[in-house]
């Protein structure tokens, strides 16, 4: 019997029981009550600084709901390590249609999680949910937002969200556990301490005890996570707009053939499952959008080796940021690929200046690189752009340089396939976006520049 079918014939049901909300005298302190049944009880937490609350007329029932939301996507964390056969919900109350809807967040969310520990299942076999939660009616929330609630990560993406709207009034910053890079960004790009609003999300590490211990452990989709966070923290805030920097690329499948996206949760699929969700739910004005859907990683690339003002601040490493001082790592799939997409603009001497290395001469990123360009059957499970950039940004670069004198990685490319210079596809706007059209026309300005 495989490790799955062990835990979930073990532990049959995973609680939601409750959520609690309170405050000391800075914070808004949201906690979430889960259990596996006959295993283990968990208490993760979010805190919320009382000066980011600036609405007057908050309703109750409006607040409650928005936060039991948030512990459904909260609680992937903890289902994961054990994927109960029943998800039993006291906390709150979801209708059928409700529940077809998180099964296929979790379903999705969990593509990569299920992929790597070889588990094969479906959606209806994944999960039961029960909901034994009451409805509670929402009177007409009468709320009014204006602004931009803007997602910031530190990485390349939203700093190129920062700078397009750098014009806009009553803009705010939202970083979630932020760290000295996305405050950096932050900073560099006009914000002060009043309007970034910093979220700290803090892990029961009973979880990471049961994954020492052998438990199931992988991928969640934390931007799902941040979605219903940030929607939370545009209510308080009187927000209209939430702003994410999720680009056109982040819909190509990681496993070549299937639906297995290491970001699904920043695909346009989810950002369109979310936006509907909450305008048939949550009913506020309120708009959750990724203002750079229109374009491609190469886009944001091009646009970003302009704004120089961040590159020595910028980080989007994944296991540089589990470090104390978060660093490029300029060991990983992630380094590699930013390195790539920026290079046929900024290489040699400015990325040397970022990264503290010319990544092209490593020879023991040649299987990461493989990867990237597409060479194997499944693309890094990372946060990386579509195999046709990534051929084309290396494409450029060679064109440019002397073919006898080629660092290592760009001379493999060069022996072995033809350069790719058609990037019409890249370069094409996808008009399958929720961008506003008064912010579509602000990103289609920028675009125009570059030509």
């Amino acid at each position: 019997m495989n490790e799955f079918l062990k835990f979930r014939n073990k532990y049959n049901n995973f609680i939601y029981d409750k959520y609690d909300i309170s405050y000391d005298e800075e914070n808004m302190i949201i906690k979430f009550f889960f259990s596996i049944e006959g295993l283990e009880e968990f208490t993760p937490s979010i805190k919320i600084n009382k000066k980011y609350i600036k609405n007057k007329n908050i309703n109750k029932n409006m607040l409650n709901y928005l936060v039991f939301h948030i512990g459904l996507i909260e609680m992937i964390s903890y289902y994961k390590a054990t994927c109960c056969t029943n998800i039993i919900i006291n906390a709150g109350y979801v209708n059928a249609d409700q529940i077809k809807w998180f099964k296929k967040i979790l379903f999705n969310g969990l593509g990569e999680f299920l992929y790597k520990n070889n588990i094969t299942v479906t959606e209806d076999e994944l999960v039961n949910i029960i909901c034994n939660g009451k409805e509670v009616n929402i009177d007409d929330p009468n709320y009014e937002g204006t602004g931009n609630l803007i997602s910031i990560g530190g990485g390349k993406d939203s700093c190129v969200s920062l700078e397009i709207l750098k014009n806009e009034k009553n803009n705010s910053a939202f970083i979630i556990n932020a760290k000295t890079p996305s405050l950096e960004c932050a900073r560099i790009a006009g914000y002060s301490n009043d309007n970034i609003i910093c979220v700290e999300r803090i892990l029961d590490r009973k979880i990471i005890d049961l994954n020492n211990r052998g438990f199931l452990n992988g991928h969640t989709p934390f931007s799902a996570l941040v979605a219903f966070i940030s929607y939370l923290c545009a209510y308080l805030n009187n927000k209209r707009y939430i702003v994410l920097s999720n680009e056109s690329s982040a819909n190509e499948s990681t496993v070549i053939g299937t639906n297995i996206n290491h970001q699904y949760s920043k695909s346009f699929e989810f950002e369109n499952d979310f936006y509907e969700y909450t305008h048939k739910y949550f009913r506020l004005e309120i708009d959750y959008f990724s203002l750079l859907r229109g374009i491609s990683e190469f886009q944001i690339g091009r646009i970003f080796s302009r704004f120089t003002k961040y590159h020595k601040v910028f980080k989007s490493c994944n296991l540089g940021s589990k470090e104390k001082e978060w660093k490029w790592c300029c060991n990983c799939s992630k380094c590699l690929f930013v390195y790539m997409i920026l290079s046929p603009f900024l290489y040699k001497e400015d990325l040397v200046n970022i990264f503290g290395e010319d990544l092209y001469e490593r020879e023991d990123l040649l299987d990461t690189f493989k990867e990237i360009i597409g060479e194997t059957e499944v693309k890094p499970f990372d946060c990386v752009g579509t195999i046709e950039e990534a051929k084309y940004s290396v494409s450029l670069l060679i064109d440019k340089l002397d073919k006898d004198k080629l660092p290592f990685l760009l001379d493999y490319y060069y022996e072995n396939y033809d350069l790719e210079l058609d990037g019409s596809n890249i370069l094409k706007y996808n008009e399958e976006n929720n961008i506003p059209k008064e912010y579509e026309k602000l990103v289609k300005e920028v675009l125009d520049n570059e030509r």
